[in-house]
């Protein structure tokens, strides 16, 4: 490893996320001067440049690209193995482990609430699930339940409840001529390259987050595939195709400058729902299923 800090490879992940130094500090909590200090020491041990700079723009070299496709799945791999030796240390019995896609909403934050009030001593951790597995970690029992994007139908999972409905967004580039749109038709989703979900996803899952037709039939052209968020949206602000967002998270992610998030009418509305294993679900994860339902039912 010659030296490598675990820091040096962060800050390269999250710049490689952001193509920005200052919003890669602010994931990381360190300054931009910090980002910067760290990726020219990880560039120095490795010998070559990862990032190009310029006034205007933040973008991989090509040996970056290749960095980053080896060094995503390692990473992932090395922060899993942390986590569940973590959990094993800290008493599986004594944990809820809630895994969750895209943003922590109201309802899940008043639920993990309301969960802390009647469970006193018992910790909760949030762990972050990638587009590309959104049932993996419940299978492997890394979490004890999973809020997930809909439609749900695996066999060994219970669903429930369904909560955040919201309208879907479109995520293009600022210089996409959908920018400067205050709405669309989902017809015009022919028109862009919609940005899909890698990884071991359910087809039937996959076609939900990025459909392959129109409700009226046209053919939506396939762009990039993705494992994370934060990968197609990188993807859709270097205009290389177009993401489809729930509101809610299109508006926790609309302070960068690079994107516009566009509403999109005509298209099934995006929901969330709480999964669990069917056969031996946790205590802790059906006690969280009541608080979270509970919680729905007094908004509703």
């Amino acid at each position: 490893m010659s030296g490598v800090e675990i820091r040096e490879l962060e800050a390269f992940l999250a710049l490689a996320d952001e193509l920005h130094f200052g919003r890669a500090g602010e994931r990381l909590y360190v300054s931009q001067s910090r980002v910067s200090q760290l990726l020219r020491s990880l560039e120095g041990r490795i010998g070559a440049p990862l990032v190009e700079r310029t006034s205007r723009r933040v973008g991989l070299t090509p040996l970056g690209e290749s960095f980053l496709s080896e060094l995503r799945p390692a990473y992932d791999a090395l922060r899993a193995g942390i986590d569940r030796a973590r959990t094993i240390a800290r008493g599986a019995g004594g944990v809820l482990r809630i895994g969750f896609q895209g943003s922590v909403d109201d309802h899940l934050g008043r639920a993990m609430s309301r969960f802390g009030d009647r469970y006193p001593d018992r910790a909760i951790d949030i762990v972050e699930i990638p587009l590309s597995d959104p049932f993996g970690p419940l299978r492997r029992q890394e979490v004890d339940c999973a809020v997930v994007l809909l439609p749900v139908t695996e066999e060994d999972l219970a669903l429930g409840p369904v909560f955040s409905r919201q309208p879907q967004t479109l995520a293009v580039s600022v210089r996409h001529p959908f920018a400067a749109r205050a709405s669309l038709d989902a017809e015009e989703l022919a028109d862009c390259r919609l940005i899909g979900i890698d990884g071991g996803a359910p087809d039937y899952w996959r076609r939900a987050q990025a459909p392959g037709r129109t409700p009226g039939g046209l053919t939506v052209p396939a762009g990039p595939r993705v494992n994370t968020l934060q990968e197609g949206l990188s993807l859709a602000a270097a205009d290389r195709g177009a993401m489809l967002l729930c509101r809610a998270t299109a508006d926790h992610q609309g302070r960068r400058e690079s994107l516009a998030f566009v509403p999109v009418r005509g298209l099934p509305a995006s929901e969330l729902g709480l999964v669990r294993r069917r056969v031996r679900p946790s205590a802790q994860a059906r006690a969280f299923a009541l608080a979270l339902a509970e919680v729905v039912g007094a908004s509703a």
